[in-house]
């Protein structure tokens, strides 16, 4: 049954390449459409965002101006500076937060692609992340800039084309579950709204997870969100691979695929439902 479902997928893109790009891009010049700075404020927000927590926690807390490297395999403590923490952790999670709220609204926002345009409604899920990815890549190649002038380039970097892709992928198919719920109901939307800071806050995005005592730092290991804040600081800070965390990484791959599956299987119970809810 799963086969039979994600081939519907694969058809209802087969096709429409060409037109889930144009989609995209006509996403963001629709989302800054009337701003004087048009798509700066991509930069703007997060930016001014950044340096609130930076200053909340390396001015108003001295104390915390420095973490401290995850003790793994023996490694060295030693510090880094809170900005360069946050700063390589908080690029990931802009682009998860925005994945995870727009994502559920995505076939409720654009409707009339539903109800007056025949046009597969799976595609829509997959432009509007295609136009947040856009972003990400912005913000990630700002960030490099910084991280290659103030602390280097190293090997380990290119890993981001691993995480990223999987980052991608794994809100793609989450949007897939939230969107059609939600496009028959607003409660579903709301409830994600109110839980997305207690998210921020269960997520090592201000704060190293690995070293929360046991049994928080296992625990925290069942966050995905976590594994991607963390994957870039394993590229871009702490220059570890992915597979030195083993415990995590086969963790994020159940996820991963238990994801997949459901997000198949509650898009294509509910998908032909849509265009008469909407």
């Amino acid at each position: 049954m799963i086969i039979v479902f994600l081939r519907d997928i694969i058809k209802e893109h087969k096709g429409f390449g060409k037109q889930i790009f144009m989609l995209a891009k006509t996403e963001l010049i629709k989302t800054y459409k009337g701003a004087v700075i048009g798509p700066g404020w991509a930069v703007v927000k997060p930016a001014f965002t950044i340096f609130v927590y930076w200053f909340a926690f390396s001015i108003g807390i001295r104390h915390m101006g420095h973490v401290k490297v995850p003790d793994i395999a023996s490694a060295p403590v030693e510090g880094y500076d809170r900005f360069l923490f946050m700063l390589i952790g908080f690029i990931p999670w802009f682009f998860i937060s925005d994945s995870i709220l727009k994502g559920s609204k995505d076939i409720r926002s654009h409707r009339q692609y539903v109800t007056k345009i025949n046009f597969p409604v799976s595609t829509i899920m997959t432009f509007t992340q295609i136009s947040r990815i856009y972003v990400h890549f912005i913000l990630a190649g700002l960030m490099y800039i910084y991280v290659a002038i103030f602390w280097g380039v190293s090997w380990f970097n290119l890993q981001v084309f691993f995480y990223m892709p999987l980052m991608f992928l794994f809100f793609l198919f989450l949007s897939w579950s939230t969107a059609p719920m939600c496009a028959f109901s607003t409660d579903l939307e709301n409830a994600i709204a109110s839980i997305m800071t207690g998210f921020f806050w269960l997520t090592g995005v201000v704060y190293n997870s690995y070293d929360l005592p046991e049994p928080l730092r296992t625990i925290m290991l069942f966050n995905p969100i976590n594994f991607f804040v963390n994957g870039y600081r394993n590229c871009f800070l702490y220059n570890r691979w992915f597979f030195e965390f083993k415990t995590e990484f086969i963790i994020f791959i159940v996820e991963f695929i238990g994801l997949f599956l459901l997000g198949i299987y509650n898009y294509n119970r509910l998908r032909k439902k849509i265009p008469d809810v909407l």
